[in-house]
């Protein structure tokens, strides 16, 4: 009835719904295939401070994936009739790997020295207060990171034009930035108290989820920085 009342098949609320679970599903199992070669030993890996170096390895593969993912979702159509979200993840790959691997490979690499130094705090012998100083730092990290992900993938800039708007919205969009740390702590939450496994099994609706709190972000960005 929905889609009679909206004039023709695949315009109505429930096609509408229906196109958007099957996106999801199908972006679900591409985030699949394209971590997998870092999702199965990251699984099998004890969870020790030792393997921290092991552990930002593996997580190499996640950057240009979430990538594709966020591409193929901001490109989803509503129309049952006009469904392609599979081609649009492979465009999102294709375009995003390298820039994608150029701005989360150090970013990784910061993460993973602050979680050893964390890890090691009683044989550095430092003070607590650096402790909480390298939480923040890392906290901030992600964020800025977060906010960097979406750019790259949804827009064409240059690394550090990229990398200067990342910071500039993390205090222009404070709304956005808490939605994103919402998001973070909900994947920290389901890999700490689950495993990695589940976090990827719920890839798709978290980056859906992340797309939705930044589009006032790319909205302006669309608007204001781009011709």
């Amino acid at each position: 009835m929905a889609d009679l009342a909206a004039g023709r098949f695949g315009q109505g609320v429930l096609s509408r719904a229906a196109a958007l679970v099957y996106s999801l599903l199908v972006v679900e199992l591409l985030l699949l295939a394209t971590t997998l070669p870092g999702l199965v030993p990251l699984v099998l890996l004890e969870r020790d401070a030792s393997n921290i170096p092991l552990f930002a390895a593996c997580a190499l593969p996640l950057g240009p994936a979430v990538a594709a993912a966020l591409y193929a979702l901001h490109h989803h159509r509503a129309d049952l009739a006009d469904l392609t979200p599979a081609t649009a993840f492979w465009r999102g790959y294709r375009l995003n790997v390298g820039p994608v691997l150029r701005v989360w490979a150090p970013l990784l690499l910061w993460l993973a020295v602050v979680a050893v130094n964390l890890a090691h705090l009683d044989a550095a012998a430092v003070p607590r207060w650096w402790a909480a100083l390298l939480v923040v730092l890392a906290v901030a990290a992600a964020l800025w990171g977060t906010n960097l992900l979406v750019i790259t993938s949804l827009f064409d800039f240059r690394v550090r034009d990229a990398a200067r708007l990342a910071s500039y919205f993390l205090v222009r969009r404070p709304a956005v930035t808490l939605g994103n740390l919402s998001v973070l702590v909900a994947a920290a939450g389901l890999t700490v108290l689950l495993s990695e496994a589940v976090l990827t099994l719920s890839g798709a609706l978290l980056v859906f989820v992340l797309l939705r709190n930044c589009r006032p972000m790319v909205g302006q960005i669309s608007r204001e920085f781009t011709a």
